[in-house]
């Protein structure tokens, strides 16, 4: 697990956290069941404040990628939980709305798009 802090970000430190955290679970990095770091050596490995990765570790649980747990820390959530399922769904409608803007600028028809989706499902 690999946490890269920028100055330059317009997003605040534990969203930083926590958006890079959330990237590892969706694409795999961390899988369902690993236990995160302490939010003590979360927030010593990556030079912050206990109360920055405390936000961070917050905000996942509530949207439904970890789970704290007494005694054992913040675990990784199966994929098959309905909050987690609910974020892949966002990405997807996020991707396509994306590529539907982009035919549209180009003046691309349905039918070209709906083409180029199919053809896509079929690979």
């Amino acid at each position: 697990m690999k946490i890269i802090i920028s100055n330059q970000s317009e997003l605040p430190i534990y969203a930083q956290i926590r958006e890079q955290l959330k990237e590892q679970i969706l694409n795999g990095q961390i899988p369902e069941g690993e236990t995160l770091p302490s939010i003590r050596q979360l927030a010593k490995e990556v030079g912050v404040s206990v109360i920055t990765t405390t936000r961070a570790y917050s905000e996942l649980e509530a949207e439904g990628f970890v789970a704290t747990m007494q005694g054992k820390g913040s675990v990784v959530l199966p994929r098959d939980n309905n909050l987690l399922r609910e974020q892949y769904l966002l990405r997807i409608e996020e991707g396509l709305s994306t590529a539907i803007e982009t035919a549209k600028t180009i003046g691309m028809s349905k039918g070209e798009l709906t083409d180029i989706f199919h053809n896509l499902l079929e690979t």
